[in-house]
């Protein structure tokens, strides 16, 4: 059953945003700007058209919130073998967009699953991908590129890449997706604990500087998050919306 639009949660690096679902899915992201192409485009059709979800494989309780004075997104999905925390958020490193997510074990051992499908040109076109030696999985199609990096093991079934893993109590399994130009060099992907670090530090810092605006700071700290989530930060200009790219058809102007 599609998500409501109020089912989706923001996380961006103010330059791109995306749009994550309650069921661990993200299924808009559009590549290096917001104004770009979608290579997530599941929101306009199905999975088919791409998402990327992490969540356990039995069904689960969801409940959600973005740490404070933050655009890290934590989601705690709760089912009978234990619960699991799932961590999305994009650095601010100024160099290449990424995704970063960052499954940790709560309690028991649960049983994740992550299927990537990558269909850039708004879910139309399905990329080349191959690993390289370095066990990075690279997705490249015309000039666009996707890199992904994780201690988690990779399968390629049905144009799809899977993962199947369990995750118990303290334990961290971390996935970075890095979007660059293919016909350049690999990039460098980051190291996910530590962007973890320098991206809840940049947020903290920038809302600190918000005045207070007694009983509804918190309402108003989190509104001037947003509307940063949404400035591109190499101009300033803020966009109407993490859809402003949005095709009314797959594959669409």
């Amino acid at each position: 059953m599609p998500l409501r639009i109020e089912d989706y949660a923001v996380i961006g690096d103010c330059e791109t945003a995306a749009l994550v679902g309650r069921d661990g899915s993200i299924d808009w992201l559009c590549l290096p700007r917001l104004d770009a192409d979608a290579c997530f485009a599941a929101l306009l059709g199905g999975p088919e058209n791409g998402h990327w979800i992490i969540a356990p494989e039995e069904t689960a309780e969801v409940s959600r919130r973005y740490r404070p004075d933050t655009l890290i997104l934590e989601t705690v999905f709760t089912t009978r073998e234990g619960r699991v925390l799932l961590i999305d958020f994009m650095p601010l490193n100024g160099k290449a967009s990424d995704v970063v997510r960052i499954v940790v074990g709560l309690e028991g051992r649960v049983r994740m699953r992550s299927e990537l499908i990558i269909r850039f040109d708004y879910g139309s076109t399905v990329p080349w991908v191959r690993r390289l030696d370095d066990g990075i999985l690279r997705a490249v199609a015309g000039p666009q590129m996707l890199a992904l990096k994780t201690p988690a093991p990779l399968r390629g079934e049905d144009l799809a890449t899977l993962s199947e893993f369990a995750v118990s109590p303290g334990e961290r399994v971390p996935f970075v997706l890095t979007h660059a130009p293919s016909y350049l060099p690999p990039p460098e992907l980051p190291d996910p604990f530590a962007a973890l670090n320098d991206t809840e530090q940049f947020w903290l810092e920038w809302s600190g500087r918000c005045s207070e605006a007694g009983p509804w700071s918190d309402a108003v700290r989190r509104s001037l998050i947003t509307l940063k989530a949404l400035t591109y930060a190499p101009t300033g200009g803020i966009a109407a919306a993490v859809t402003t790219s949005l095709p009314e058809q797959i594959g669409g102007v």
